[in-house]
Formats: structure tokens, sequence, C-alpha cells
């Protein structure tokens, strides 16, 4: 087989575990598992897949060893009672039979606890607001603001039980196959809050001096070498920084590698942060590939141990680099595997084009799945988790396929018919595809965005998919066509207002990209010129994004929104290092020059009318304010018309996807685009919902299509 990354593709001994390859897929809390926090056969259908394309180590995550007392999401797997190793034994053979060595992270979420909701114990007594975990506060729509979760300091008694529970379910996850364990203390969870100088206030034996501190941590391992053997590899994972005052930092990270490899620890897994600092801990979009790289260096340099390091490491090329280089001996997978469980196989064969890169939107991820107390999803993978793409066969009857517009739902759409043989058509009535994720190009810390449209516009290429650009389709056309996808999305349209309206500009001319070198580019693109003093109405992707755009060329801007919370709708990490920047600050971590004029946020405020460059506000409480603007840009969206009435009458079926249902976001266009092209069959039937079907009952189909049954 080619090899065309030598150093990411050599073999490592991990205590006496040898692992065929440097990639790990480290450890992610993919919600999946049954209620009771047994092993799902999502679960099993998962993890098999990271095996089968080829990562070295898998180690499976969040996974507790006390469901009584905390379970990090609510259907994370348990692992605290004799019943659960039949599911573990299952679980482990899935990877195995790809060659894989696997891993089970023990973790117990302490204060951060999805369940159970009310009661969480931690370290010390204390109240936290942290919005953006899978254990946040649960605030109901007209319940007001967060009042925060009251914490209880655990006593020394169920420490020491603890220290029993994790050395317990280590046993069975040795019982189970496993090729060994991993504790996950980072990221402000039970045992990473023992550990931080930040979270542990305690005055015993746990607590204050950085020799206490550690006594935890090291009772566990103690205790699972006791029970499974020395020679049964136990890792940790821990933060190398934890991105707050007085909490730890690369410098105590590096003694405590040294304390854990005098342990007998068989090899650490680097993070980043606490829960108070989840920017650099969930490193969403504005963080560059490799921003980590200097944690692996210091760590490894002061141990002999295998170091791995994690975030955002997305570029097979990168990553050898990092390995070659001596910063690193393992590169850390996370999400990338939720996007491309295959990266590494596409990587050793030199396909590096294949790859969809994960983009760190942490829309399927976290705010829709762990966020939202459902299994996790990928944006811009709907097969992740899903075993029906798994079943996905070529059609032997192929259908034509007409598809109204090329955005991501068009082409999703577009791209698994074509798997499957049948004969889809782009209409798009711009000259370039991409449809609304071509904003991004212009808003700072979004760039990875385009990784995703570029590699979805080379696999309708590859495809051979017809593309027709600055074309929009009329009835007489469509109706060469066996069925009709109407994904022509959503464009702005602004509310009504008194006086100067024409002054109002859509928020597509000022996101209008004018680099001349990209090979996608139509040519011809003129953003809109703007005055220095600009108001941003509106809300959700479209305002956040223009708003960045605009405060990053140093306009001065003001957002007004209808809405309680600007950007309650856009994922919450984002948000959180986009209103520091708003602020001209920044998350942590990061270094970006601060914007020119603080950003101005308007909420529960609408514009009344424009008067020249004079612009009435109005509040919720019936204010009026007069605010001074050269420009009003809208980012008020919705569902673009599509003559689907006109067509069905035609006897022509027409399916609707994306924003052309209502606007959301990325993940909505891409999952939807690829459940038409997953539903297409030779026998036609759109349900009542104006959905297509398939897979129907024999019986069924013979009752609703005579003569079409088989």
């Amino acid at each position: 087989m080619t090899n065309n990354y030598p150093h990411l593709f050599q073999p490592l001994q991990i205590g006496g575990m040898t692992v065929a390859n440097r990639i790990c897929h480290v450890p992610t809390d993919v919600s999946s598992s049954n209620a009771d926090g047994s092993v799902s056969e999502r679960d099993i259908h998962h993890h098999a897949q990271i095996a089968k394309g080829g990562a070295g180590l898998v180690i499976v995550g969040a996974t507790t060893p006390d469901a009584k007392t905390g379970r990090p999401t609510v259907t994370g797997l348990v692992a605290d009672n004799d019943n659960y190793i039949p599911g573990l034994a299952r679980l482990a053979a899935g990877m195995h039979r790809y060659g894989a060595k696997c891993l089970v992270q023990l973790q117990h979420p302490g204060r951060q606890a999805a369940l159970p909701r009310n009661s969480y114990m931690s370290t010390n007594d204390t109240v936290v607001t942290l919005p953006w975990s899978a254990g946040h506060e649960i605030v109901y729509a007209n319940a007001g603001e967060e009042k925060g979760k009251a914490i209880r300091a655990m006593s020394t008694e169920e420490v020491l039980e603890m220290v029993d529970l994790f050395s317990e379910a280590a046993w069975r996850v040795q019982a189970a196959g496993f090729d060994g364990v991993e504790l996950h203390a980072a990221h402000g969870y039970l045992i990473s809050g023992f550990m931080s100088p930040y979270i542990n206030r305690r005055i015993d034996r746990f607590g204050g001096s950085f020799e206490n501190r550690m006594r935890f941590p090291l009772a566990i391992i103690a205790g699972i070498q006791k029970k499974c053997g020395r020679d049964f590899p136990v890792l940790v994972r821990y933060s190398a920084d934890e991105w707050v005052p007085g909490g730890r930092d690369i410098n105590e990270s590096v003694e405590v590698a040294k304390v854990l490899e005098r342990a007998g620890v068989a090899a650490l897994d680097l993070s980043q942060c606490i829960q108070e600092s989840p920017g650099a801990g969930f490193d969403p979009m504005q963080y560059p590939e490799g921003w980590t790289e200097y944690a692996g260096a210091a760590v490894k340099a002061a141990v002999r141990i295998p170091v791995i390091n994690s975030h955002s490491l997305r570029n097979p090329e990168y990553c050898e680099k990092l390995v070659a280089g001596g910063k690193t001996d393992m590169v850390g997978l996370a999400r990338q595997m939720l996007a491309d469980p295959f990266w590494p196989i596409k990587a050793r064969q030199g396909k590096t084009s294949e790859i969809r890169r994960c983009i760190s939107c942490l829309t399927g991820c976290w705010q829709e799945s762990m966020m939202a107390k459902k299994e996790i999803m990928c944006a811009i993978n709907p097969a992740c988790g899903n075993p029906e793409f798994d079943r996905m066969e070529r059609t032997e009857t192929p259908l034509k396929v007409a598809i109204a517009g090329g955005g991501p739902a068009g082409m999703e759409a577009a791209r698994i018919a074509a798997v499957r043989g049948h004969r889809p058509v782009i209409f798009e009535k711009t000259g370039e595809l991409g449809g609304a994720i071509l904003g991004c190009c212009m808003a700072p810390g979004k760039e990875k965005m385009k990784w995703y449209a570029d590699w979805i516009r080379g696999q309708i290429k590859k495809l051979g998919v017809p593309v027709h650009l600055g074309r929009v389709p009329h009835g007489p056309e469509l109706k060469e066509f066996d069925i009709v996808l109407n994904a022509t999305g959503a464009s702005s349209q602004a509310p009504e207002v008194f006086g100067d309206a024409d002054r109002i500009i859509p928020f597509e001319e000022v996101m209008a990209c004018p680099k001349v070198t990209c090979e996608f580019n139509p040519g011809g693109r003129r953003p809109a010129k703007l005055g220095e003093r600009v108001i941003v109405w509106g809300d959700h992707y479209a305002a956040v994004d223009t708003v960045t755009f605009l405060a990053s060329i140093g306009k001065e801007v003001t957002v007004v929104t209808e809405n309680r919370e600007f950007g309650s709708t856009v994922e919450c990490i984002h948000m959180y290092v986009t209103r520091k920047r708003f602020a001209q600050g920044d998350a942590e971590a990061l270094h970006s020059a601060p914007y020119k004029h603080p950003v101005k946020v308007l909420e529960n405020t609408r514009i009344l009318s424009i008067d020249g460059g004079r612009v009435t506000v109005e509040d919720r409480n019936f204010n009026h304010a007069v605010i001074e603007a050269d420009n009003v840009i809208d980012c008020h969206t919705q569902a673009n018309s599509f003559p689907v009435k006109e067509l069905e009458e035609a006897g022509i079926p027409v399916v609707s996807a994306g924003d052309a249902l209502r606007p959301r976001n990325l993940r909505a266009a891409v999952h939807e685009g690829a459940a038409f092209g997953l539903s297409l069959e030779h026998y036609l039937l759109v349900n009542p919902n104006g959905r297509p079907v398939n897979d129907l009952p024999l019986d069924v189909l013979g009752q609703l299509l005579p003569g079409r049954a088989g």
C-alpha cells in the first residue's frame, strides 16, 4: 500500500501495546448509548467506522464510573456495574476487527453533570454558570436569566469511594477486552477539578499544594494498577493550559507530566481549558490549525512516555510535520473523525483532496447535539452515526433529478443522488456554486467554511454532475425531469420602515467576495461601498458574519435586533469568541488585532424610520432614539419563492430542502439534501408532508402503485 506520510504511519509502543500508526481518535462523547448507559448499536457502528478508516488508536469517550452521581451527557456510556461488560465487549470487538487498539475513557463530570440534573458534586462548595456545558443549567422559555448551579463539596469518604469506583470501572473495561483505559482529567470535570489550582479550594489532604491536588488522580491510577495489573495501560488526558487567572499553565503541566510518568502512566493525552475558558477547549473556527503545538513540544521534551496532542488538526501534511519534527508522538483527531472517519486511509493513499475536513463549526457535534441533549451529529457529514448511508446502493433505474439551487442542500442532494446512479442536474441562478456559505469568505475567522465549499464543489465536478450557472429553471424545462428539488435557499427581505427605505442595502451586496484569485470566482462581483457608520439590522448568521466583516475593516457598527439576545441561534462558542471581539478583546490563546471601534448591540429593538443619515429606533418599552448612520444593512432572511404549486399541478413531484424551507444553518441544509438523495427510488412517491419516501413495505407499495412492487 502507498505510504505518503511515513512518520504518521509508523508504529508506536504505548506500554506493552503496539499501535499500528500515529493517528489517535481522541475521546469524543458521542452520547449515543442506550438510556441506561449500555452500549448501543449506534455506538458500535460509529467507533467501528473510525477503526475501519485506519486510526491506530481509538479512545471511546466519556464513560462514567458512577451514573448515580454523574453522567457527562444524558445518553453517555456507563461502566458502574458488571452488566455493562457484554456490551462493552461487542464495542471493543467492532474496533479490533479492523486492527485498531482501543481504550475507554473514564470520566466523572463532577460539577458539569448532565444527569442527575439537580445534584452536582465537586471539590468544594460553589455556584457556577457554564451556559456552554453539556450539563448547563436548564432555563425555561419564560424563566428569565440563569441563576447558577449550586455545587457541593465531596466529603473525604466520598472521594475515597470514588477512587474505588474508577478502579472498578477500569477492571470492567479490561474484562470486556479493551487494550487500556484513559482518565479524563481535563476541562473542569471531576478529576480536573481536583488537579486545578483554580477550581480546587479544599483544605484537606486533597487540596491546596500541588502534591495534594495530584493525590486524587494518583490514587485512582494506583487503584487501577492494583486491580488490572501494571501492564494494563493507563493514559491521562489533561489540560496543558487552563487559560484562567490562577489556573494551571504549561509550566505546571510539565511537572504534572513528570509526576504521571513516575506513577506508571503509559501515555499523556494533552488538551486545553476548563469550562470557564471555552474558546480554547472547543476551539471553534477562529482558532488556527496547530495552535496547541507549543504544548506537545514542551511536555514531550520533559518525559519519555508517548505524548498525544490534538485541537484543530485537519491536514495530513501538517500532522506529518508535527510527528516528524518531534513535536508530538501521536496526532489526536476528534471532530475530524466525525467529519470523515476515513481520514487515515485517504491520507496514506495520497487522496488528501477527498478528505472532508472538519470546519470546526460545532453545530452538529455540540450546539444541536450535546447542548440539546441529543446524539452526536456532524454538520457536513450526514453519515455520522447513521448506518443508513452504509447500506446505500446504486439504483438500477436512474431518475432525472432537477435541483434548483447550488447551495449546500442542492449540492449534497446532487452528490448523494449521483453516487447512487441517478442523474441530477443543478441549476444555479448566480455564477458560482456555494449559496449561503460563500459569505464566509468575508468574515475573518470563518475561512474554514471554504474547506467544505471547495470539497463539495470538487465532488460535484468529479461525479460529473451537469451544472448550469446563471440560470433559473422554469416550468417547461422542469417538466422533463422525474422530480424537482427546491434548494433555492433564502435571501434578505427587509421589514417595512417609514421614510427612505431605498437606503437599505441587502447583506448579500456587502458580503460579495471580490477575491479574483479564487478558482470559483465568477468575476464581476463588486461589494457595496459603505460609509464609516453602519447599522446592521437583523440577526442569525447573516447578521453576525456581516458585523464581523464590517468591524474588521474599521467600520463603526451598531447592531439592531428585535430579539432578546443577539446571535442566540448562532453556535454558542462562536458567539463567546465573537462577543469578546465586539468588545475589542479576544478569546483565550488568540491574538487578533482589536477592532477599531467596539460593536454596539441594541437588543429588543427595531428600526422605525430612516430619514437620510438619521435612523429612528424603538425598544420594547416604546422608547425612541436616533442613530446617525451612513448605511443600513438588512440581514432579515426569508425563503425564496419557487413555483411549487405550478409544478405539482403539472404532475411533477417537488421537494424543498435547506433554507428554501426556512432559514436555519449549514447542518440543516446538508442533512436535508442528503436525505433527499438517499430517498430517491425508481418508484416516485412523495408523502403528504412533501418528502420522498423509500423502503416501503412490498404490500403497501403494491397498494399505492399496482404493478410496481417488484
